[in-house]
């Protein structure tokens, strides 16, 4: 949107991913995840980013004190938690003390904005409410952060009781918190309750920053942070891909899109917007999830075309079938039918991984069919770069293995001395390498086979590749892929590498979980060694 002054409006961008979405059913991410996703957030340009509730749990105490140390360019952190208890004073409140002592720069809040909540949930006074929200910001600012303070419930708050829900918000506002986000937390509103909510609270209170944050039980979620803005909230909370408790929260991706190719505001920017994609399919990877082939802006088939008039209209005018350039946000327009779909992406990725393409027209077409077979057999390339530039490198004629294997076996042993809750098993590997003309056998111990080989593979080749000594396995993903078929179900595994110099991943697919874990594995070691020059 333009202003008055000639400058577009910008939207402040609230990510929840690692909190609010880590809240949805089969979602879990290791610290490792979670650090990763805040880079690819950072570079995207998202505004703040939540990391969750400091002291919690282990990882998310050390999630805070690792992010503190990443050198981001952009965003902020945010610590969340609540305002303090009923009959506590704010400074001796434990849950406020450890939001402080996250470190986090911003701090996010959610207080009761609804009455009958206040009484029949924390059983309190409506005064003593007040008095939580108010005593908790303020204390909050006096340690210097900087506060965002989420009102729950605060559309069926408005509908039952608008003066005290207004009142809720006004408190925190004067207390010193910079954003005030309306939450939708039941999900239940409509887009036109949405709007007149918000206008009707920004006429009350027209000197505060109002933000939304929705939940998408009607599926309404996107549309009414829309609506939000358009009624003049000005910041956007959200999860990456939508993901969230019951049917999730609002889709961050979708709704920044939306705002700035519809709407004329500005959130990360063109530039970054191309980004968008990528980072859909990077986090979905990340939480062991897959983006929907159908998926507003980032799915596959967003941009596809399938045959008859629609693929012979958009052979000759783009437009007639698309309603954005897809280039716009990092995706693709695909005729289903074409070979040549997905080749100017392949030359463009292979460039990020020091591979110039170019010279070998010939090559992409049999790299994008090799891709293709591959994807239908279960592979996924999304997050997984070493295997994508290791299987480049096999079609240029310029990839020789550091090592070949003669066979691996694993055993586990477990002893049922402890009952069924019994965390005694452990697995050994044995392991038979060539390196050249030499022959190497180790075994390797581990708490599960995967370790046991990673272990077992490393004591084969550091000899030859001292190298390895600076790559270490930190993180390994399984998913099954046909679960119609049971134990005989195709299964991928992906695994995060990293050295001194950053990380990547690697995957690996069959119905025997060992060798597909074995295939990401070796994929992880080949790749890093080529990243190591050897």
């Amino acid at each position: 949107m333009i202003e008055e002054s000639g400058h577009i409006t910008k939207i402040v961008t609230y990510d929840s991913t690692l909190r609010d979405g880590e809240q949805g059913e089969g979602v879990a991410l290791s610290l490792e995840d979670k650090l990763r996703i805040v880079e690819v957030l950072d570079r995207f340009g998202i505004d703040i980013i939540e990391g969750g509730f400091p002291a919690s749990n282990p990882k998310d105490i050390a999630f805070f004190e690792r992010v503190s140390e990443l050198p981001l360019a952009h965003a902020r952190i945010a610590a969340f938690g609540s305002t303090c208890r009923k009959d506590c004073v704010a400074a001796e409140d434990e849950g406020l003390q450890n939001l402080v002592a996250s470190g986090a720069p911003i701090v996010t809040i959610v207080g009761k904005a609804w009455d009958q909540q206040v009484v029949r949930v924390l059983q309190t006074t409506l005064e003593e409410n007040l008095r939580m929200i108010r005593d908790s910001v303020r204390y909050l600012c006096e340690q210097g952060r900087t506060v965002v303070f989420d009102a729950e419930h605060f559309f069926d708050g408005f509908r039952a009781n608008a003066e005290y829900a207004l009142a809720c918000v006004r408190e925190a506002a004067l207390a010193g918190a910079t954003s005030i986000a309306l939450c939708d937390t039941n999900g239940g509103m409509l887009p036109d309750e949405i709007s007149e909510t918000v206008k009707a609270t920004l006429a009350a209170l027209p000197d505060i920053r109002l933000g939304i944050h929705c939940h998408n039980d009607t599926g309404c979620a996107v549309a009414n942070t829309l609506a939000a803005v358009a009624a003049g909230a000005t910041h956007v909370q959200g999860t990456i891909n939508g993901v969230g408790e019951r049917v999730g929260n609002t889709d961050l991706l979708t709704t920044i899109a939306n705002l700035e190719l519809k709407m004329g505001y500005e959130c990360v920017g063109p530039e970054r917007l191309r980004r968008l994609t990528k980072v859909s399919h990077f986090v979905a990877e990340t939480c062991n999830m897959a983006v929907p082939s159908h998926h507003p802006y980032t799915g596959a088939s967003a941009f596809a075309h399938k045959g008859g008039l629609h693929a012979s209209a958009q052979a000759r005018f783009p437009h007639a079938y698309e309603h954005t350039d897809p280039n716009k946000v990092g995706n693709h327009a695909r005729v289903l039918i074409s070979e040549l779909a997905g080749k100017a992406s392949l030359i463009h990725k292979a460039k990020t991984l020091g591979i110039d393409l170019e010279p070998y027209p010939d090559k992409v077409n049999d790299i994008i069919a090799d891709i293709k077979e591959r994807e239908a057999a279960g592979y996924s390339y999304e997050t997984a770069d070493g295997s994508l530039a290791v299987l480049i490198q096999w079609h240029l004629g310029e990839y020789s293995s550091h090592f070949t294997l003669e066979s691996f076996r694993v055993i586990v042993d477990d002893y049922e001395d402890q009952g069924a809750r019994a965390k005694d098993a452990m697995s050994e590997a044995t392991i038979k390498i060539h390196v050249g003309d030499k022959r190497f056998v180790a075994t390797g111990e581990g708490a599960g086979p995967v370790g046991a080989l990673d272990t077992a593979l490393r004591m084969a080749i550091t000899e030859s590749y001292p190298q390895v000594a600076d790559m270490e396995l930190v993180d390994f993903k399984v998913r099954i892929l046909d679960e119609n078929v049971g134990t005989g179900a195709t299964t991928r595994v992906a695994i995060t590498t990293r050295d001194s110099q950053g990380s990547w991943g690697t995957i690996g697919v069959s119905e025997n979980i060992l060798e597909a874990s074995w295939n990401a594995l070796v994929d992880s070691i080949e790749y890093g060694l080529i990243r190591a020059g050897v």
